[in-house]
């Protein structure tokens, strides 16, 4: 009986020391990373997302979630488990950082009505002149070409 206790306390003991291990490697990569929680390949060696699980990264490639260890062919858009080295897949920050295409949401402004009528009519009367009585005038409202104040609608001109 103290055989079995004693193999039993040793079995969990192992357990233990076994779960530990591997919360510290998840710590020192996320302290190598530069910030909890924010996990990004390093630049030696990129994690290349695994096409099988990787299906819904980001426009820039980033995985939602990534192997601390950064293996090459891991990552993905579900938690889930290290092809490489079997650790769990911790959370990216980074992937919800990526700058995403922004949807305008503002309609357009409507342009102004084209008219199709000349700046003058037969009778050389303009359709647009200007309230200052300055020489001219424009087939569209306009600043007049002399003083640089709007020109009014001549109702003459349609007479």
């Amino acid at each position: 009986m103290k055989q079995f206790i004693l193999l039993a306390s040793l079995g969990l003991s192992f357990i233990a020391l076994s779960c530990n291990n591997d919360k510290g490697i998840r710590e020192e990569a996320e302290r190598s990373l530069g910030q909890p929680g924010v996990q990004a390949p390093s630049p030696a060696t990129p994690a290349t997302p695994n096409p099988a699980t990787a299906t819904t990264a980001a426009p820039g490639g980033v995985a939602h979630y990534i192997c601390p260890n950064n293996c090459a062919g891991s990552g993905g858009d579900a938690t889930g488990t290290c092809p490489t080295c079997g650790t769990t897949y911790i959370h990216n920050q980074a992937y919800h950082d990526q700058a995403s295409p922004q949807i305008s949401t503002q309609v357009p402004p409507t342009p102004a009505p084209q008219t199709t009528d000349p700046p003058q009519n037969a009778a050389g009367v303009w359709h647009y002149t200007c309230s200052k009585g300055c020489a001219g005038g424009a087939g569209t409202a306009v600043a007049c070409a002399s003083c640089g104040q709007m020109l009014a609608h001549n109702a003459a001109y349609h007479n």
